[in-house]
């Protein structure tokens, strides 16, 4: 895919000023900075990235006119800055630093929130398999890391108390973040249908106020189709269906399991990249519930939408 490509040097001033003015307008780990998430950048590589999500999750049922200790944002905005390099062949090295803005409004009382730096994300991704076949390229790559307690965690109520965690940009845990994901190209044997499976998790620990936020696990498929291709690949459009999965565990504050906090959501939706020019693409893609689980205190979520544009270029040492 072009994404994969390197560009030319004189590209990457370009770039960086696209990235510091989509950031300067700006105030969840979703779809991410390339089309397919199996490969790696390649060797010398380098990326930037910015991915805008909006995320409306539904009221928890027994949170009417107070917020509850495992309350999650009814809406949240999340503004990831993303930089990956390509240090090595099948390796690469990626930090996401992510600006989250968080709003829990209960029924019957005002709304409560705020916007504050996230917790980093430190990624390692190994391509531990690649096949190449007239049909297309089949691989499968692991990611790993750790995600470290830099996010903001005092923003407080109307009445001067200290919001949950759920609430907080940061948790103030150290999590490890752990990801397989497999792209194969060619499906049916049609060159330009890919399929194409994320699946992760964020396996948690102890964080501010005593609280354990549940593990997360998260699985996307998407089946992708390029209806346009440019000869020299320069230009390429990639478009198709989404299915999501999500798993929350219930949360646990001191030693106390929050029964009912979990809980399981199935999300359907479309997703599309357009590549504008060697290295460059953007994208946007849409999810929203189709069905989900219930619970005393669990919010699902209803409508996830982000957008992003990714610029690749090549790292000079």
């Amino acid at each position: 895919m072009s994404l994969r490509k390197p560009i030319p040097a004189y590209r990457t001033t370009r770039a960086w000023l696209l990235l510091v003015l989509l950031c300067s307008v700006s105030a969840a780990r979703a779809q991410g900075p390339a089309p397919e998430t199996a490969p790696p950048l390649f060797p010398g590589g380098g990326l930037v990235s910015y991915n805008s999500i909006f995320t409306t999750r539904g009221s928890m049922p027994q949170s009417a006119g107070v917020v509850p200790a495992t309350a999650r944002p009814t809406f949240s905005h999340e503004g990831d800055i993303n930089f990956t390099w390509g240090f090595y062949k099948n390796f690469d090295l990626t930090l996401i630093l992510p600006i989250v803005t968080s709003h829990f409004a209960p029924p019957g009382a005002l709304q409560v929130g705020g916007t504050g730096l996230g917790d980093l994300l430190f990624l390692v991704k190994y391509r531990f398999y690649r096949r190449d076949s007239p049909r297309g390229t089949t691989q499968a790559s692991i990611t790993l890391g750790p995600k470290l307690p830099t996010g903001r965690t005092d923003l407080t109520g109307n009445d001067g108390l200290r919001l949950p965690v759920g609430l907080q940009p940061g948790s103030g845990s150290t999590d490890l973040f752990l990801s397989a994901n497999w792209t194969y190209t060619g499906l049916f044997n049609l060159r330009r249908l890919v399929a194409d499976e994320d699946f992760h998790t964020f396996l948690r620990s102890q964080g501010s106020q005593a609280t354990r936020l549940g593990s997360d696990l998260e699985s996307r498929f998407w089946l992708s189709y390029r209806p346009y291709e440019a000869k020299n690949g320069e230009r390429e459009w990639f478009i198709g269906p989404a299915l999501t999965l999500l798993h929350s565990q219930d949360d646990r504050i001191g030693e106390v399991s929050q029964k009912g906090s979990g809980g399981n959501a199935l999300l359907a939706g479309i997703t599309t990249y357009v590549g504008l020019r060697p290295g460059m693409h953007v994208w946007v893609a849409a999810d929203w519930d189709i069905a989900h689980s219930s619970g005393a205190f669990y919010s699902p979520v209803r409508r996830h939408i982000s957008f992003g544009i990714t610029q690749q270029f090549r790292i000079h040492l």
